[in-house]
């Protein structure tokens, strides 16, 4: 029979490693540090995050991890010290979509970790607005749902900014039912964000069919304004719920269990090619026949995966249109750089939205 191990030799060797392990993260800070005054000293002043080196850092840190902590641990862990000798470096603000406790801060976070100042503001044009004005470094917008496909408003504000995208992060949705009371009898109304009444729409129709349902600017103002009637609830994310100090009520309730949105990251930046990337543009082809076919079939030439494709109206005359499209790879990448210069030949105009690396989580 093997022995064990007494519990206070076990508790002496992690105490042994805790010191190990504080005095390496902080001379990995110190390092960020001595980073910071280099990029300083050949003239670099504005912002020391780079969306590629983080992605092929976490990777790297993916492909090393032995365990037992799970790869998704690991890469959390790293990304928060990360974030935090970003910030001893210089410190970042990034725009999302407020008040505080919506999915769009949650996305900030997942990316950026929490050392950055996260800024609320009102509206997905005003995330534009804050970044192209230089209020703050990066922005996060939601750019698609798996249940209820593309937000537009974001598609649209492309086509007057010069933003790029740099980089993409994913939420898995969970929404909830809260309030200041668990007794629904009492409930006379529902708020919340109209992409999330729809990802509920099945629940709400089974569990809430009589309840006067309002569409507020977000799930974290729809918490707010439950905060403040008990008579009222709110669909939110848990975060929603610790902030404004409510019950929740059912855990969950969306439609589809593995509903997914993509948020992407909004700067000045371009991102260099890390070779696990994607590259978005915007294309209008005008109103002639074939025209679809000829933006799409250098892809297909090419080799190259076309992710998605979603059509707007261009606003420039009836039935005209304009396509926003995904494709795996990087501008910079041989193929695909080819592949654009036939594009271009054949459309009224393309513009490249970014390359960036795909989401490492």
């Amino acid at each position: 029979m093997s022995s064990v191990t007494p519990l206070s030799e076990l508790r002496d060797k992690i105490d042994e490693l805790d010191s190990q392990l504080l005095k390496l993260i902080n001379e990995r800070a110190s390092l960020a540090k001595e980073v910071a005054r280099t990029k300083i000293a050949e003239g670099e002043q504005t912002c020391f995050y780079r969306p590629d080196r983080e992605a092929l850092v976490l990777r790297r840190i993916m492909e090393m991890n032995q365990g037992p902590l799970s790869g998704p641990t690991a890469v959390r862990f790293f990304r928060e010290l990360m974030s935090a000798c970003l910030a001893l470096e210089k410190p970042m603000e990034v725009a999302f979509l407020g008040p505080e406790g919506t999915f769009t801060q949650q996305a900030a976070f997942k990316h950026f970790g929490h050392g950055v100042k996260t800024v609320a503001v009102a509206s997905i044009n005003e995330i534009f607005s804050a970044v192209e004005s230089n209020k703050c470094q990066f922005g996060v917008v939601p750019v698609e749902n798996s249940t209820e496909g593309v937000i537009n408003h974001t598609l649209d504000r492309f086509l007057t900014s010069t933003l790029k995208i740099c980089g993409e992060v994913e939420i898995k949705v969970q929404q909830n039912l809260m309030g200041l009371s668990a007794n629904l009898a009492e409930v006379v109304e529902v708020y919340s964000h109209q992409q999330s009444l729809a990802q509920c729409r099945k629940w709400l129709d089974n569990h809430l069919p009589n309840i006067r349902v309002t569409a507020v600017s977000s799930n974290a103002e729809a918490a707010r304004l439950a905060s403040l009637n008990p008579q009222t609830v709110a669909i939110a994310g848990r975060v929603a719920a610790e902030i404004y100090n409510l019950t929740i009520i059912e855990k969950n309730i969306e439609d589809e269990a593995n509903n997914t949105t993509r948020f992407i990251i909004i700067g000045q930046q371009t991102s260099t090619a890390t070779g696990n990337d994607k590259t978005s543009l915007i294309v209008s082809t005008g109103n002639q026949p074939g025209a679809l076919y000829k933006t799409l079939e250098p892809f297909a030439r090419f080799g190259i995966d076309m992710v998605n494709i979603e059509s707007r109206p261009s606003r420039q005359g009836l039935w005209d249109y304009i396509f926003f499209i995904d494709i795996e790879g990087h501008s910079e990448d041989k193929l695909i750089s080819q592949a654009l210069e036939l594009v271009k030949e054949n459309v009224h105009m393309l513009k490249l939205l970014g390359s960036y690396p795909k989401a490492v989580l």
